[in-house]
């Protein structure tokens, strides 16, 4: 199924102290003097919250960036669903929080599978995101006085989360999208929007570009620069049913990886727990509901099994607030992980509620008569009325329904401490690399590692890797250059002459539900054998039925999505074998043979503290990185 390979280490990070590291880091660092910085190319693909911020940094360095986009604008980025909030160690609550605190609830809450340099890194440069965001005027969320105001996020039990309302994730981005288009008007960025990264170009063992089909002409083009950053996001949509936005894919990622980058833990993938219940087949995509939700939000179901009585006809005798009696310390306020196995089980015992006895309520009720309705509706009011448009049931006066669904990845290419994949100079920020959250992300943390990829951590370590590299020219002609392209052509010429009968979404709908019901919220030996055997089947299936209306050189959404389609089907089986060489439960990742007797994750520090970095081949190998913890201790973790 997979060879074993070489230990892959991280050397870039400095033997001091932890708090130290980061600082020492960019002082080794080489740099870049202005007047050469204007000589270098960088590509970057993605205009998220990471992409954007890299891009604009980059580009106020000196740096000349190409920067590329499948939707028809930077703003259009699926960063602007981003609900509930971004950490910050900021202590402005003066709770308790602190820089070591993030640190320790981050390592904590990814089940210890997180390196701690990194995750200190991102607690340290935590502290500067808010005050960059808010010189952009983000409009965050200010108490009566005006100084900005926090709430609290599951896995913690300090108020560290800065919000701007339901929308925090849109107001970041248009902060990172204005700062862009500042470098945009300037001429330091050059954009290409509706267009698609199919390929990266390796010349002389180092990153130098990019094939890209531009999604209106179908025009293929290649673009070359001294360094390439993936900014691309996650592959949470190999699940079909996920909260990601239908174009959400993992093309570049996966690209990049058959092309020498390592992909490191592939089977942590999250499951958020409130998601609004699928209300039947027809659906394409989940919503979201913040999990902000679960501060003033009480979870329950009823005592009695198949209960169907309206949820205000339900005395409070007779309700179960499992969290709150499972996990008394945290209660609702748990990791998503625990929150989201707990639902699970309720359901799966009978206690669930509406459709199918798929939901859990989560009940305002107690809120409302706490605070008044203002004041839950200054907190919360646009989430309210995205669930009473989808669901025509009025939260204010029945709890809303959730359960669980695919939302982020914890996987992604392997990254050093400068963010540099196993390829040299290729790049790799956000969700798209795999380097903070460990099994299992904090809620309100994805924002956070964005914008510090984006706005501080790559600018430096970026500026090291150029100030050093002996960088030729390449030629637009050369054999490297029109091989990745010609490929390039000919894979989507395959597809076309493919001329099957079935549809690509067919083929995505059924590979969704193989991996969500072999290796979703939990996973055993037996499932994920079964679905190892039949992905392989669904593939050559694919290529040999698959049918793709149009042509290559016009608008063709048929054809973007096989592409995208073709690339899941190769990356469910490496997950696959990812999670079934795991031999233990942590995180996001739940064998159902390695649990407590209480339930919980039982995890396997002797044999599995390691990340998982996969090399591609016609057999996947599979190389190791040890986690140290010197600060950190892993323990089992408990939230009761």
């Amino acid at each position: 199924m997979y060879l074993d390979g070489n230990a892959v280490t991280d050397a870039k990070a400095p033997a001091v102290p932890l708090e130290k590291r980061w600082d020492e880091r960019k002082f080794q660092a080489r740099l870049v003097n202005p007047a050469n910085r204007r000589k270098h190319r960088v590509i970057v693909v993605g205009t998220g919250l990471a992409g954007g911020s890299a891009g604009a940094t980059l580009a106020e360095q000196g740096y000349h960036v190409i920067q590329f986009c499948f939707q028809d604008s930077p703003r259009r980025a699926h960063s602007v669903a981003a609900q509930g909030g971004i950490n910050a160690a900021k202590n402005y609550r003066n709770d308790g929080d602190s820089v070591y605190r993030l640190f320790y609830d981050t390592v904590k809450g990814g089940d210890f599978r997180s390196r701690e340099s990194n995750v200190y890194r991102l607690a340290k440069v935590s502290e500067q995101i808010i005050d960059q965001a808010v010189a952009q005027g983000v409009p965050f969320a200010r108490e009566y006085g005006g100084l900005l105001d926090t709430r609290s996020f599951g896995g913690v039990q300090v108020q560290r989360t800065f919000y701007a309302r339901g929308q925090t994730g849109q107001q970041l981005l248009m902060g990172a999208y204005q700062a862009l288009s500042r470098q945009i008007d300037a001429g330091n960025v050059e954009l290409h929007a509706r267009t698609e990264m199919l390929d990266l170009i390796v010349v002389d063992g180092k990153a130098r570009g990019i094939v890209a089909r531009d999604l209106i002409t179908g025009e293929i083009s290649t673009h070359l620069a001294d360094a390439v950053v993936l900014a691309s996001g996650g592959y949470g949509n190999v699940f079909y049913l996920s909260t990601n936005a239908k174009g959400s894919n993992a093309t570049a990622i996966w690209r990049a990886h058959k092309r020498g980058a390592y992909f490191a833990n592939p089977c942590f993938t999250q499951i958020h727990p409130t998601c609004i219940p699928r209300s039947g087949e027809h659906q394409s995509k989940l919503t979201l509901m913040s999990e902000s939700l679960r501060n003033d939000g009480r979870i329950w179901v009823p005592k009695r099994q198949a209960d169907t009585r309206p949820p205000r006809e339900i005395p409070e005798h007779e309700r179960d607030y499992y969290l709150e009696r499972q996990y008394p310390s945290f209660g609702n306020l748990v990791p998503r992980d625990i929150a989201s196995r707990a639902a699970k089980n309720m359901c799966d015992a009978g206690y669930g509620v509406g459709p199918g006895g798929l939901g859990v309520y989560l009940d305002f009720a107690d809120a409302i008569e706490r605070l008044g309705r203002p004041a839950i509706e200054a907190r919360y009011g646009n989430l309210f009325d995205m669930y009473r448009q989808i669901t025509a049931e009025d939260p204010y006066q029945v709890p809303m329904r959730i359960y669980p669904a695919i939302h982020y990845t914890m996987g992604g290419l392997w990254v050093d401490y400068d963010l540099q994949s196993t390829v040299p100079g290729l790049f790799v920020i956000g969700e798209a690399n795999f380097s903070d959250h460990g099994a299992n992300r904090l809620g309100a943390s994805a924002l956070m590692q964005g914008l510090a990829d984006g706005y501080f951590v790559l600018p430096a370590t970026l500026n090291d890797y150029l100030g050093g590299a002996k960088l030729d020219t390449v030629a637009p002609d050369s054999d490297e250059v029109v091989a990745v392209e010609t490929q390039v052509r000919e894979r989507i010429q395959k597809l076309l002459r493919v001329n099957g009968k079935r549809s690509v979404d067919s083929f995505h709908r059924e590979l969704g539900v193989l991996m969500w019901d072999h290796c979703g919220m939990s996973r055993n030996r037996e499932g994920l054998t079964k679905a190892l055997e039949r992905v392989p089947e669904l593939r050559a299936e694919f290529w040999r039925d698959v049918r793709i209306p149009g042509t290559a050189t016009e608008l063709n959404q048929e054809l973007e999505k096989a592409n995208r389609v073709a690339d899941f089907l190769e990356l469910a089986e490496l997950l696959l074998i990812d999670a079934l060489h795991r031999e233990e439960s942590c995180g996001g990742h739940f064998r159902e043979e390695h649990q407590t007797p209480e339930g919980e994750a039982r995890r396997d520090d002797e044999r599995f503290s390691y990340v998982a970095a996969w090399e591609y081949g016609d057999q996947p190998v599979l190389h190791r990185e040890e986690l140290a913890f010197e600060h950190v201790h892993p323990t089992q973790r408990s939230y009761t």
